[in-house]
C-alpha cells in the first residue's frame, strides 16, 4: 500500500504510573480503564471528528483535522476524567497526559508516522498527570479561539528531536476548572467552530522559474504578506510557519478552511521572464472554493527587495479593502460592534461625499453604543470627522474638529498599519489660497490629521 502526506493534528495520550497500578490490581486496572476508553475517551474523540489510529495497551494516538478540535477534545477528556475518578482515592485514579501537536505525517497501513508524531509523543511525556502539552504551532493556532490558557514552559531537549521543542502546558486544575460539570458553560468551547470574520492564510506562493533567486523572491512575498494582514485591525492571519506546511501540496481551499478556521485563503506566484517579473494573487472563499479576487502585478527586475515590498504593499491594501467589503456586506440578524465597525470601515472606503462621510459615522457611533470603551472605533471615528473637514463636506466644521479631538483624547498610540486607504497626513497640508482645506481657514485645526496619522490612531 502506497503511503501518503496530510497535515493533522495529533493526540498522543498514556496512562501516568500505570505499571504501578498493574502491580497493585491488574484486572482492576485493565477493566477500568477500558471504561475510560469507551466511555468517554472514544466518544469524545468521535464527537470532534477525530479518528483512533492505535491504542498501546496504556494509552492511544488520535489524529484530527482541525487543531481546535483536538485542544477541545483533550481538554473535555481531562475534565470527564476528573468528574469520574473524584470517588476514587488519589493513589487509585487513573489519569492521562495528553500531548497535542500539529503537522505533516506520513499515511501508511493505517498507521501515521514522522516528527509530527514523534514530537506529540515526547509532548505527552511532559504533561503532568490530568494535564495537556501542546507544541507552539498549537498554541499559536487557538490562543485567540479558545478561552484556554497555557503556561510557557519554555525550550525543552527531548529524546529524538534534533532541535529544542517549545512547550505550552494546561495543569489539571485549570482543566477541571475550565469545563466543571457542575456549572453549565456557555464559553465558546462548546460552540461549533466558526472562522473568525476577518481571517486569512496567504499559502506559500509558487515559483515558476528555473531561477532559485526567485524563489527567495517568492517566499519573500508570502511572509511580507502574512506580516502586512497581521496588522489589519480585527484581521486574524495564520502564522508563516504553519503556512508553510502546505508547500508543494494539492489545494484544497476548503479542507484548508476547516483545517485552520478560516474564510479565507490567499495564494499566487512568480514568474520571471527576462527582465521582467509577473506575480499573480489569488483571494479565495474557503466556504465555496469561489475566486472572489485575482490581480496581476508586472514590472521590470531592479532592486528586488524595493520591488517586493511595492508588490506585497499594493496586494495588502487591495485585500484590506476587498475582505472589509466583503464582511461588512454579510447579512447579519443581530449586528454587534464588529460589524458596525467593519461597515463603517467599507463605507469610508468609497467616493468622498456628505452621504458617504454621514453614513460612516452614524456606524461607528453604533459601534461605540455598543462599545463605549473601544479605542480603535473611537479613533476611527475621529479620523472619519477630521476628514470630512478637510474634504469641505460638512457645516459644522468646529464641532466636527471638537468631537475628533475629544475622541482621540487619552488614547494610547495603536500599532501602526502598513498601509492607509487614504492617508491624513498628505490631505492635512495647505490647499487652496495656502490654507488648509478647512473652510474657516484655520490651519492650525488641521494639524489633527496629522497627529492621527503620525500617532498611527486610526
Amino acid at each position: 500500500m502506497a503511503s501518503t502526506r496530510r497535515l493533522a493534528a495529533i493526540l498522543a495520550a498514556d496512562v501516568a504510573g500505570y505499571s504501578r497500578l498493574m502491580g497493585e490490581d491488574e484486572e482492576g486496572t485493565h477493566e477500568r480503564l477500558q471504561a475510560h476508553l469507551g466511555e468517554l475517551v472514544e466518544s469524545k474523540i468521535r464527537d470532534h471528528r477525530g479518528r483512533i489510529v492505535k491504542k498501546t495497551g496504556d494509552g492511544l494516538l488520535a489524529e484530527f483535522p482541525s487543531v481546535v478540535d483536538a485542544v477541545r477534545c483533550a481538554i473535555e477528556v481531562q475534565a470527564g476524567m476528573a468528574e469520574r475518578s473524584a470517588s476514587t482515592e488519589p493513589d487509585k485514579r487513573i489519569e492521562f497526559r495528553i500531548g497535542i501537536n500539529l503537522g505533516d505525517v506520513i499515511v501508511e497501513e493505517g498507521d501515521i508516522f514522522g516528527d509530527g508524531v514523534n514530537v506529540a509523543a515526547r509532548l505527552e511525556a511532559l504533561a503532568e498527570p490530568g494535564g495537556v502539552c501542546v507544541s507552539r504551532v498549537v498554541r499559536d493556532q487557538v490562543r485567540d479561539r479558545l478561552d484556554y490558557t497555557f503556561e510557557d514552559r519554555g525550550e525543552q531537549n527531548v529524546k529524538n528531536i534534533a532541535r529544542p521543542l517549545r512547550v505550552y502546558a494546561l495543569r489539571a486544575e485549570a482543566a477541571t476548572r475550565l469545563l466543571a460539570p457542575s456549572v453549565p458553560s456557555t464559553t465558546p468551547h462548546l460552540q461549533p467552530s466558526v472562522a473568525p470574520r476577518l481571517s486569512i492564510v496567504v499559502l506559500p506562493f509558487t515559483n515558476l522559474s528555473d531561477d532559485l533567486q526567485q524563489q527567495y523572491f517568492a517566499d519573500g512575498i508570502t511572509e511580507d504578506l502574512t506580516t502586512d494582514l497581521s496588522r489589519i485591525p480585527h484581521m486574524f492571519v495564520i502564522s508563516r510557519s504553519t503556512a508553510f506546511t502546505y508547500r508543494n501540496k494539492p489545494i484544497d481551499t476548503k479542507q484548508i478552511g476547516r483545517e485552520l478556521g478560516v474564510r479565507y485563503v490567499l495564494e499566487g506566484s512568480v514568474r520571471r521572464s527576462g527582465n521582467q517579473i509577473r506575480v499573480n494573487a489569488q483571494l479565495i472563499d474557503t466556504e465555496t472554493d469561489a475566486h472572489l479576487w485575482a490581480e496581476r502585478f508586472d514590472s521590470s527586475t531592479g532592486d528586488l527587495f524595493t520591488l517586493q515590498n511595492e508588490i506585497t504593499t499594493r496586494i495588502a491594501s487591495a485585500l484590506n479593502l476587498e475582505l472589509t467589503t466583503r464582511e461588512a456586506a454579510r447579512p447579519t440578524e443581530h449586528p454587534d460592534a464588529l460589524d458596525y465597525i467593519l461597515r463603517g470601515r467599507a463605507a469610508f472606503s468609497k467616493l468622498a461625499s456628505r452621504d458617504t462621510y454621514a453614513e460612516a459615522i452614524s456606524l461607528y457611533e453604533r459601534a461605540l453604543a455598543l462599545d463605549p470603551q473601544s479605542a480603535g472605533t473611537k479613533s476611527l471615528l475621529a479620523r472619519t470627522l477630521t476628514s470630512r473637514v478637510l474634504d469641505q463636506m460638512t457645516d459644522t466644521a468646529a464641532a466636527d474638529i471638537a468631537r475628533a479631538e475629544a475622541g482621540i483624547d487619552g488614547i494610547a498610540p495603536q500599532p501602526a498599519c502598513p498601509f492607509r486607504q487614504r492617508p491624513l497626513a498628505a490631505r492635512a497640508g495647505p490647499t487652496r489660497g495656502g490654507h488648509s482645506g478647512i473652510r474657516d481657514g484655520d490651519c492650525a485645526r488641521s494639524q489633527l490629521g496629522v497627529r492621527i496619522w503620525r500617532t498611527g490612531r486610526l
